[in-house]
């Protein structure tokens, strides 16, 4: 049987947040102290890095729960389905529902939970629940709805990931210009024209465990008590240089595809000198040089959505809204991601 996605939808929050907005940030390294250079010269080097030149936020009247929901309408409606006839819900997220100016993520109830309530789905079996796998969640998802179909406990399920990453940054942190909110969704069911060829996840929890973590701002004089996503970058970077590319490359070599026959690759939209690096080595262990389209990106404009990046890209090539990218039935894609966890996981599929 065939198990592939049938429609896909995404929501782009509309607060535009340029680079130069960053200007007046009052930046501090991890002690608290000042880097003693203009914040021009910060920005310009995050940029040089990242690739990022803007990113959305999302408005404050908007959860993350919220943003799932408008993606999910759309997935549906692409899908052409009776929202009844849905098994499962499935949201990916890190943090919950966030509102601004609190401290607290509010997962009670589950943001699934609270989207099949939008939606004002009636069935009671169609069962709603969250998934935490850091920004691979939205694969792992998939994944998991994919076991579910192919068992028989399944027919159809929607995959949410989505994120409000705005609401849990430290204003003194540098890495806070990474971050960005949105939503993607998609909708998996059994004879599909599409195929999930074969699939690959994996946890490193030996002493990669924090490599992203919970702390208290740099800036001495605020609250301690508070909370702000951090990370230790260049240890995610040569984590993810080092064995993102293997599991893409085990994942393919399942497949049985040959990795000429590749025509995309949806990568989680994180750092685009990383994800360039990922795609070097990836080829490279098939002796190959990564053709130049091959790559999508979409964090130029989008930031970084953790679990939302994958299938907000995927949703604007699908529709040919990604300028210089789409696909066509019978295109052999990857979908790769990694973060807190440390977890790794990827699919090949065949659109």
């Amino acid at each position: 049987m065939k198990i592939g996605i049938t429609g896909t939808g995404s929501y782009i929050p509309s607060i535009v947040t340029k680079n130069e907005d960053f200007l007046e940030h009052d930046f501090l390294a991890d002690d608290g102290s000042s880097f003693g250079v203009d914040n021009s010269i910060i920005i310009e080097k995050f940029k040089s890095i990242t690739g990022i030149a803007e990113r959305r936020y999302a408005q404050p009247n908007l959860n993350t729960s919220d943003l799932g929901y408008l993606a999910a309408e759309k997935a549906i409606e692409d899908a052409n389905i009776d929202k009844e006839q849905l098994d499962y819900i499935i949201f990916a997220h890190n943090f919950g529902d966030l509102t601004p100016g609190k401290i607290q993520g509010d997962t009670l109830p589950s943001l699934a939970t609270r989207v099949k309530h939008l939606l004002k789905i009636k069935n009671p079996k169609c069962v709603a629940y969250d998934m935490i796998f850091g920004c691979p969640g939205w694969i792992e998802g998939v994944i998991q709805a994919t076991a579910f179909i192919r068992s028989g406990m399944a027919k159809k399920c929607l995959v949410i990931g989505g994120e409000t990453l705005s609401r849990v940054i430290d204003e003194h942190d540098r890495d806070s210009m990474i971050y960005s909110d949105g939503a993607g969704a998609a909708v998996i069911e059994g004879e599909a024209s599409g195929e999930i060829l074969s699939h690959a996840s994996v946890t490193h929890a030996n002493g990669e465990a924090y490599f992203l973590f919970f702390d208290k701002t740099y800036n001495e004089e605020g609250c301690s008590d508070t909370r702000y996503i951090k990370m230790h970058g260049r240890k995610i970077y040569e984590f993810a240089c080092t064995y993102v590319p293997k599991a893409m490359a085990d994942c393919l070599d399942e497949s049985g595809v040959g990795i000429d026959q590749i025509k995309k690759i949806f990568i989680h939209q994180a750092n685009e000198k990383m994800d360039e690096a990922i795609i070097k080595r990836f080829y490279r262990i098939y002796g190959k040089e990564a053709p130049v389209d091959i790559m999508p990106m979409s964090i130029h404009k989008l930031g970084n959505s953790s679990v939302a990046t994958i299938p907000t890209l995927f949703d604007l090539v699908r529709k040919e809204e990604l300028e210089g990218h789409n696909i066509n039935k019978g295109d052999v894609v990857i979908f790769a991601s990694v973060g807190a966890g440390m977890n790794i996981n990827a699919f090949v599929y065949r659109y």
